[in-house]
């Protein structure tokens, strides 16, 4: 069993100051390589440290330190009658809820189911010979726990993104977990986005406290078999730590985009693409790779017309400032090799022929083909997830899909006959490995 241990404790008031400053949001989750194309995970001590105190609270502690996390770092007071969203807090919000937005979110579920459904893996039987029957089992899992970033903010698309393919899968129990406002309050869009993605029960928790609640269980909050969901740096290093309770889906880190273009390419598109995911967050990733020099010039202009014009502006600013740039390459086939290298969560291909590029893209969360296809159509209607591996990790992860909440279960049934067939290898291979028991239990059926 996995073990929490060598946890440097913090008071209350230290913890506070270290969870609510400004700076903190500002902590780099990885090193930069190769003039930052990628971005692996490093390691914030102080992040992990604080992490780990919460995370073996919360297991010790159960529903009381929930609350008490709670109340210390968003200053929500959560009690047992209100920390569980309940009908009538459900029916205010759709009743209050602008009916055009709630359209919208509608509309988004159906794409979203009806792109998962297409994802469902089946059972399969086959037979072999002797009348061996070899095969698998394919079955959801039973709860789970997805994780919505609230507080101030509000993400419907998130909740969409998580309990769908859940829902599809056939998950019996999806159990959601969001950060509430200061009133105690849930967003109503986030609320309806639930509701219509089936979600089963919703909790107002957030932070590394509502991780380590799903992944231990507490008497108010069920043990859940998968976590998934986006979240800040102490909900990415609360998921690591309870991996091995529980499963989760990947350790996400800031947003990331980079886009190849030709000469063809429109510089608005270009400039409003880059600045879709620099708004997102400072540490955001924003780079475009061209082999034409006048369409990097002047998508830094219409960049610095289009920032001024932003809510985010501060935001985007500091993302482009920090991890925003414009690599002129020779030629095409030495973007894609930088593509492959940083493996980024979205790509997008603006030239003149997206397609004839896409079968050497290797490593990319989700692709975008030509100027009308960008990135936030994927982020909320498209239907395909907008839940991605990020920081590179796009080598090895996959994007949040249907079989993501399903497990396989192998299917194996001999006959006498068949065993015989095979009972000498098998006897052969255990031996070599010093196995006699294992050896003995074919040579036992031989008789």
């Amino acid at each position: 069993m996995l073990k929490i241990t060598d946890v440097k404790q913090f008071s209350d008031e230290e913890l506070k100051q270290l969870m609510t400053k400004p700076s903190f949001d500002q902590v780099v989750l990885g090193e930069k390589a190769q003039a930052s194309i990628r971005r692996n995970f490093g390691r914030d001590l102080t992040a992990l440290q604080v992490v780990d105190q919460i995370v073996t609270a919360v297991r010790r502690d159960g529903d009381g330190a929930l609350f008490h996390y709670t109340q210390l770092i968003d200053g929500v007071t959560i009690t047992k009658e209100t920390f569980e969203v309940s009908s009538d807090e459900m029916d205010e919000a759709l009743d209050k809820a602008d009916k055009a937005v709630l359209a919208s979110i509608d509309k988004a579920v159906q794409n979203v189911r009806a792109f998962h459904a297409e994802q469902l893996p089946k059972s399969w039987i086959t037979y072999r010979e002797q009348g061996s029957i070899l095969g698998q089992n394919v079955r959801p899992l039973d709860c789970v726990g997805i994780y919505v970033p609230g507080g101030t903010a509000s993400y419907p698309s998130s909740v969409i993104m998580n309990a769908v393919p859940a829902s599809v899968a056939g998950v019996k129990e999806i159990i959601m977990t969001v950060p509430p406002t200061k009133d105690g309050k849930v967003n109503p869009y986030v609320l309806a986005a639930a509701k219509a993605a089936g979600v089963s029960r919703i909790f107002k928790i957030g932070g590394a406290q509502a991780i380590a609640g799903l992944a231990f269980g507490t008497k108010l909050l069920p043990r859940v078999d998968k976590i998934t969901g986006p979240g800040n740096i102490f909900v990415t290093l609360a998921k690591k730590a309870v991996y091995g309770y529980c499963d989760i889906d990947m350790l996400a880190g800031p947003s990331e985009i980079l886009i190849i273009a030709d000469q063809t390419a429109k510089p608005a598109y270009v400039a409003a693409d880059l600045l879709s995911q620099a708004e997102h967050d400072p540490l955001a990733s924003s780079i475009l790779i061209t082999d034409s020099r006048k369409l990097a010039e002047d998508v830094c202009k219409e960049v610095t017309m289009q920032l001024s014009k932003l809510s985010r502006q501060e935001i985007a600013q500091a993302a482009l400032q920090k991890n925003g740039k414009i690599i002129l390459v020779g030629q095409l086939k030495d973007a894609i090799k930088i593509a492959n290298f940083a493996a980024p969560e979205h790509l997008e291909i603006l030239t003149a022929q997206p397609f004839e590029l896409l079968p050497f893209i290797r490593h990319a969360g989700a692709i975008f083909l030509g100027p009308y296809s960008p990135e936030p159509l994927g982020d909320y209607l498209a239907g395909p997830n907008h839940i991605l591996p990020t920081g590179g990790t796009a080598r090895f992860y996959s994007v949040l899909n249907v079989d993501s909440f399903m497990k396989k279960t192998s299917l194996i049934a001999y006959t006498k006959q068949g065993l015989r067939s095979v009972s000498s290898d098998v006897i052969c291979l255990a031996t070599a490995e010093g196995l006699g028991a294992h050896a003995n239990a074919i040579r036992l059926r031989e008789e």
